[in-house]
């Protein structure tokens, strides 16, 4: 039987609280993450690229860019899970999901409302809204 790598977590909760707001604002990434990259992981696997290395902890650190659609990556920016790999230990350390202004965690402590189907921050929805009206108009064109 082929040695699988384990999952542990730099903070668990607050990585659990970033996994069901992904889950409630983009199933499509939160498929993608459970269903086909965590298995990977799981077998050795490495998808991403490389971030750095650690030779003394023999150590490397990767940052995974999740699939989403177009107007969602255009308005918040990419979604990506950066992990480390323990390759002694046979451990993924799974530290943090996260995107350019960090709406996954703004949308874990109150609910965000959608504008025109992409979500809109609370803290600076007046900017979220002009880009998501400018990128409709570019696409009118």
């Amino acid at each position: 039987m082929k040695e699988t790598y384990l999952f542990d977590y730099v903070n668990e909760n607050e990585f659990h609280k970033l996994e069901r707001s992904l889950k409630k604002y983009n199933m499509l990434a939160y498929k993608k993450l459970h269903f086909d990259y965590y298995p990977k992981l799981k077998e050795g696997n490495f998808l991403g690229e490389i971030v750095s290395t650690n030779k003394e902890n023999n150590t490397v650190s990767y940052e995974l860019k999740l699939p989403t659609d177009t107007m969602f990556a255009k308005v918040h920016g990419e979604i990506k899970l950066q992990y480390l790999v323990y390759e002694k230990e046979k451990t993924v350390m799974l530290n943090t999901l996260f995107t350019q202004d960090n709406i996954l965690s703004e949308g874990h402590q109150s609910e965000l409302v959608t504008y025109k189907g992409v979500m809109v921050s609370k803290e600076h929805s007046d900017k979220d809204m002009f880009k998501i009206n400018l990128l409709n108009m570019i696409n009118h064109d």
